[in-house]
C-alpha cells in the first residue's frame, strides 16, 4: 500500500519524502519500551494492591475482589484525565497507560471533556461513546463466541 502511495506522487514529492525521511530524528525505541513497561506495571500494580485492600479491610474474596477494583481503578483514570494529570503520564509513558481498564477509561472521559460544549446530551452523552460503543460491541461479539466454542468443547468429553 505504501509503494501504491509513492507511485501516485510526482518525483518532488518522493524526493522531499526521502529528505524528510533522513531528517527525522530516530525513536528513542528501547526508552520508550521501558517507560511503558514501567509504568503498565505500575499501574497494574497499583490495582493488585486495591484489590489487597479490599481483601484485607473489606471482607472480600479474592473472586469478589476484581470488579470493586476494576471500578476504583476506572474512577481513578476517569478523575486523572478530568485534572490533565492522565494525559501528562500517557504523553510521558506510552503504551504503558493503555492498560485496558484505565485506558478505556481515559478515552471514555477524554471524548466526553473534548465534547462538553455541545451540551451534556449530544455533546458528552453522544460522543462518549463513539470509542467505547465499538469496544463495548467487540467484547460482548467476542465473549459470545468464545462461549460457544467453551460449549462445544465441553459437550464432548
Amino acid at each position: 500500500m505504501a509503494d501504491q502511495k509513492k507511485k501516485n506522487l510526482t518525483p518532488v514529492q518522493q524526493e522531499y519524502q526521502q529528505l524528510a525521511m533522513r531528517h527525522e530524528p530516530k525513536r528513542p525505541l528501547v526508552r520508550n519500551f521501558i517507560r511503558a513497561f514501567f509504568v503498565g506495571g505500575l499501574i497494574c500494580l497499583i490495582g493488585q494492591g486495591i484489590t489487597e485492600l479490599f481483601i484485607r479491610y473489606f471482607d472480600f474474596t479474592e473472586k469478589t475482589a476484581g470488579n470493586p477494583t476494576a471500578a476504583v481503578l476506572i474512577l481513578l483514570s476517569a478523575l486523572l484525565t478530568g485534572l490533565g494529570v492522565y494525559d501528562r503520564i500517557a504523553q510521558w509513558a506510552g503504551a504503558g497507560t493503555s492498560v485496558p481498564v484505565t485506558g478505556f477509561a481515559n478515552s471514555i472521559t477524554s471524548a466526553a471533556i473534548e465534547h462538553r460544549s455541545e451540551g451534556l446530551v449530544l455533546g458528552v452523552g453522544g460522543n462518549m461513546f463513539k470509542l467505547a460503543g465499538s469496544v463495548i460491541v467487540f467484547g460482548v461479539a467476542a465473549a459470545f463466541v468464545i462461549g460457544l466454542l467453551k460449549k462445544l468443547f465441553t459437550m464432548g468429553g
